[in-house]
């Protein structure tokens, strides 16, 4: 079968970076904007998905991060998370996805005198209700804001979740000024739990930021992670030489969350054609694909796959390679990731695809 759009929706896929208020409808940000009185540009749904496109497509991160202020501003009620996180979970499934780690900074969502924990529980809740008998499966990310002072605070909401839905804790926000080791001690927190932790590093900001998140906070997994290719040199005769933190990353095996469409609006890669995946991916780094913000970016992981396979020409051998990574990289016990591996994951695409 031909790597068509409609080929790749039915395939299962495995997403491990999506932002719950990155991915709403847009008919669901105005009816929570007219439930909550709150005033957006336009309450039109197709002219609010329209703005949220033009208004993050600006290529720079802080720009990207202004739309939030709309989708943050009707998630404030309990109904307002547990819609959104149940529409995500039937969203996901209806695009193939069978595991995603979806996530959000329940500090951003407490306006209305919700506590984290009840903020915390509502999501996980729809993400329970809107994933039943729809073969997905959703783990929670709990994030902290990283120009803030709560990340210890949240890192110990994470953890008191473990065992209810939260797989993870992650910081996310502007990079520059913002360096992981700040929140240092969330970190340690973290692993003194033996839990698990992502951070988001080498999307607007180069090695030095890759470099801290690895070497001083031991994060399992990269978010972005594609400035990496900042450590890599291209010579004229056709061969590459890795830096020492390329050459590391690359030698763990540390996951890196790229989300093509989304870095080619933020800056961060000047086009899909030029995208830093092609050549990762070539050199085998762990590569999974993401969608990021599925709103802002006008994305879904089949739209991801079908745009990536046309510009670097992969066939489907790649996207299995690139679903197995994911679900290997997954917050989720080893035994749980293998059963989805072996009986969901690979029979399909021999099945299929004979791959």
């Amino acid at each position: 079968m031909e790597l068509s759009t409609d080929a790749i929706r039915l395939a299962p896929k495995v997403l491990l970076h999506d932002h719950l208020d990155g991915g709403l409808r847009p008919a669901t940000v105005v009816d929570l904007a007219k439930d909550a009185g709150y005033e957006l540009p336009t309450n039109d749904p197709d002219e609010m998905a329209t703005w949220m496109v033009r208004g993050a497509s600006r290529l720079d991160l802080e720009l990207y991060l202004e739309t939030f202020a709309h989708t943050v501003g009707v998630m404030q009620t309990r109904d307002a998370f547990y819609r959104v996180a149940a529409e995500a979970a039937q969203d996901l499934a209806a695009d193939g996805v069978v595991y995603a780690e979806v996530r959000f900074a329940p500090e951003l969502h407490v306006e209305q005198g919700l506590s984290l924990d009840q903020v915390v529980e509502a999501v996980v809740a729809g993400f329970g209700d809107g994933s039943t008998d729809s073969g997905i499966r959703i783990g929670t990310l709990v994030t902290a804001m990283r120009h803030a002072a709560r990340s210890l605070e949240i890192a110990e909401l994470a953890v008191r979740h473990r065992d209810r839905g939260v797989v993870g804790f992650d910081i996310a926000g502007a990079e520059a000024g913002n360096p992981p080791t700040r929140h240092l001690d969330a970190f340690q927190y973290i692993q003194r739990e033996n839990f698990h932790f992502t951070i988001h590093a080498g999307e607007a900001y180069g090695p030095p930021s890759i470099w801290e998140a690895i070497q001083y906070c031991g994060a399992e997994r990269l978010g972005h992670g594609v400035r990496i290719i900042d450590d890599i040199t291209m010579n004229d005769d056709g061969s590459v030489e890795l830096g020492r933190l390329a050459s590391y990353i690359r030698d763990r095996r540390i996951p890196l969350e790229v989300c093509p469409t989304s870095n080619v609006h933020t800056g961060a890669a000047p086009s899909l054609a030029e995208h830093p995946i092609g050549l990762l991916s070539d050199l085998s780094f762990r590569i999974t694909m993401n969608t990021d913000n599925r709103l802002m970016s006008a994305t879904s992981m089949t739209n991801e796959f079908a745009v990536c396979a046309e510009a670097f020409d992969w066939d489907w051998k790649m996207i299995r390679w690139m679903t197995v990574n994911a679900m290997k990289s997954a917050f989720i016990p080893f035994d749980e990731r293998i059963e989805l591996i072996n009986n969901t994951i690979k029979p399909w695409y021999q099945d299929n695809h004979g791959v």
